[in-house]
Formats: C-alpha cells, structure tokens, sequence
C-alpha cells in the first residue's frame, strides 16, 4: 500500500461525511430518520433559475468549457446585485471572480497565501474547511473563541501581538455558521483596522448574508469604508437562492486577492458550467429579496415551532437571530452523547464539538425540514425527555 502524505495525518474526516455515515447505519438497522443536521435546503430554487438553466443547457455553445474567471454575465450581475444591495461598487473584471461554490474559494485562496509558519486566525465554532486547509498548507490555525457572552464574535484585542505578526489571513462569518450570530458593523470596522495594521487579509464568508431572521438585513463587510483594501468577501447562491447543488459563488473585494484566486483556480479547476452562471445570473437579477423575504418567513415559521416546541419539553433552546440553523446547549453538557441518543431515536442533530473544542456542549439543528418532520421531532423527543431534559 502506497503510504500517505504526511499532511493527511493533520486533517480529520469530514463532518458532514462522518456524520451521514453514522445515519446510513442506523437506517440499516430499520430505523426511520428524520436529519436536521447538513443545512441543505428542501425547497426548490427560483424558477427562473430552473428555466434558465434548462434552457442554456440546450444551447452547444455552452456544451464548452467556460472561461476561466467566470462569465462576464454572471459576475457582471454580481457587480450589479452587490450596488443595489450593499451600495458597493465592484469592477466585474478585476474585482468579482466566480468560484464553484464558496466552499471550494475558500479552500483555495487559503493555498493562495499560506505556507509553512503562518498563521490563521480561524473562529471556533466553525465552518472546517478554514482550519483543515490551513493545516493541509502547512499553516497553522489559531482559533479565536465564540461565546454566548461576547454575543459569538471574536475578541479581537485578545489576540497576542506575536501571533497576529505571523497571521496572513482572518476568517470571519456572519451571519454565523454554526450559531446563528449577526456581526454588527462596529465590530466590522474594527476587524478592518485590525488587518489594516497588520497586512492581513481579512476574509468574509457571507453564505448567509441574506438569511436574517430578526432585525436589520446584515451587511457585508465591503460596506465598511477602506475594507476592500483588505478584504476578499464570499458570496454563495448555495443556501438564499436552494441552489446548494449548482456549486455557484463568487469572490468579490480587494482585487490583489482576486487574482490570486483565479491564479490557484486556473491551475486547479476548470470553472463552473456556463449555463448554470446564467442560471445565477438571473437569480440575482429578478428581485430576489422578494424570493429571500418569502424563504426567510418560513424558517422563521419552522424556528419558532422547533424551539418553542423544545421549550415546552423543557429544554431551553436560544431563538436564532440569521441563518436557519439552531445552536443549543446538549442537556447533560455531553453534545456527542446527546447527539447519539437521539440519533437512535431517529432524529439527526450535529455535535458542536465537531465545529471545534468551543463548540463542545453544544448541538446544531438545522430548519431544512418541513413542518409535519418538525412535529415528528418534537413527538420522538417528547418521549424523551424525561430522560434527556430532566437534568
């Protein structure tokens, strides 16, 4: 047997992967799921995004292989949406770059600037691809702690002067994955200061910018004055427009580190197929906060029933402010333990120690199942509960 790179020593299973295996043995054993855990929407995407795509995959000319920094109409219609939306000014061509998904952009500009010695400042709980592909270019990640106290942001002034003096990238996600926090624009700015003095790169993973549940509609950091002098922000079609299975995004912000991207990307990928940029392109150009404002009241809808459901049954789950994701504290402080109880029961939550060593004790539920699942969920765990909650 050919013997492994030393580097995949530093990098675990994958969440999500270990996690759906996990659940493809209890369904063996005759068990009926129900899985709030990878946050997959369950609706469909736009139609106009399906008539797009149906119609420019009858077209040859799109049979071809795409441009490698994207299609001019697509990050064209980037350009457009972040003006009308965020009140930010983007060149198409120098400044939005279109990636297969945030996921994979966010991997790659990681082996764009970092090599052995480095560090990244990574939160914790969070997203894994940030800290697994720091490891894997021989980075290391220093993870910057979330708690309920600082509101799950960052204590930016914690971090020591010698770690922020070998820093050469700062991760930051709001609206939150996994804990539903929104990032308000003073901590923003002083995010951007913060890279500012150090020459780091400030990198916004907006997946969820379009998913506020409460309150204002959050903002992306390119609205903060100076922050494109420093900052490469995410923007993901994936979870606002249920297109998760397109692999569509783009990088948008400091054209230094866009072309450093595209550079990685050109000699790694392809790009994505054209007539599913169209598609992209039209989602983003045919009023899509009527689309957002419509999703956003029904994860709202499901939030209220599953937690105020789980309340009644005596565990006291946070009410999340964005995202449609739940971040609770496991009964019992043991999120793994929980986690396996309930899957034996037939409901699927994810261990919070698997988004890093703070998110140990907690679990995340995500609100991508209807209603009559909710009421199943609330039913198998009710039975439960003088178990689980009585604690």
């Amino acid at each position: 047997m050919v013997k492994l790179a030393s580097r995949m020593e530093t990098l675990p299973p994958y969440l999500f992967a270990a996690l759906d295996e996990r659940r493809r043995a209890v369904e063996a054993r005759g068990v009926d799921v129900i899985s709030l855990g990878i946050g997959d929407p369950d609706m469909p995407s736009p139609p106009v995004v399906v008539e797009t795509v149906q119609r420019e995959a009858a077209r040859p000319g799109n049979h071809r292989y795409p441009r490698y920094d994207g299609l001019p109409a697509f990050r064209t219609a980037v350009a457009r949406y972040y003006l009308e939306r965020f009140g930010v000014h983007l060149d198409a061509d120098r400044e939005v770059l279109t990636v297969i998904g945030s996921k994979e952009g966010l991997a790659h500009l990681i082996w764009a600037y970092v090599e052995p010695g480095d560090v990244v400042l990574a939160p914790d709980p969070s997203y894994p691809v940030y800290s697994a592909h720091a490891a894997l270019a021989g980075g290391e990640a220093y993870h910057l702690p979330l708690s309920a106290a600082n509101g799950f942001l960052p204590d930016l002034d914690a971090i020591p002067e010698e770690v922020l003096r070998r820093a050469k990238l700062l991760f930051i996600n709001y609206p939150n994955n996994p804990t539903g926090a929104v990032a308000d624009r003073p901590f923003l700015e002083r995010a951007v200061d913060l890279c500012r003095r150090y020459g780091i790169l400030l990198v916004s993973d907006a997946a969820y910018v379009e998913m506020t549940l409460e309150g204002e509609s959050a903002p992306s950091i390119l609205e903060i004055p100076g922050a494109k002098d420093v900052a490469l922000e995410f923007y993901s079609l994936s979870k606002p427009f249920n297109m998760t299975g397109y692999r569509l995004g783009a990088a948008v912000g400091n054209p230094a580190a866009v072309a450093a991207l595209g550079r990685v990307k050109n000699n790694t990928d392809s790009g994505q197929w054209n007539a599913i940029q169209y598609a992209g392109a039209a989602a983003l150009e045919h009023d899509p906060q009527d689309f957002f404002s419509r999703m956003n009241a029904l994860y709202r809808q499901r939030r209220d029933k599953l937690c105020l459901g789980l309340r009644d049954l005596g565990w006291n789950v946070p009410l999340p402010r964005a995202t449609f994701y739940v971040w609770a504290e496991a009964p019992g402080g043991d999120d793994r333990a929980f986690a396996e109880q309930l899957l034996d029961a037939g409901v699927v939550v994810v261990p919070g120690s698997g988004y890093g060593s703070c998110g140990q004790g907690y679990v995340r539920m995500c609100l991508t199942v209807g209603e009559q699942e909710i009421d199943r969920v609330l039913e198998r765990l009710g039975a439960l509960s003088p178990v689980l909650f009585a604690r």
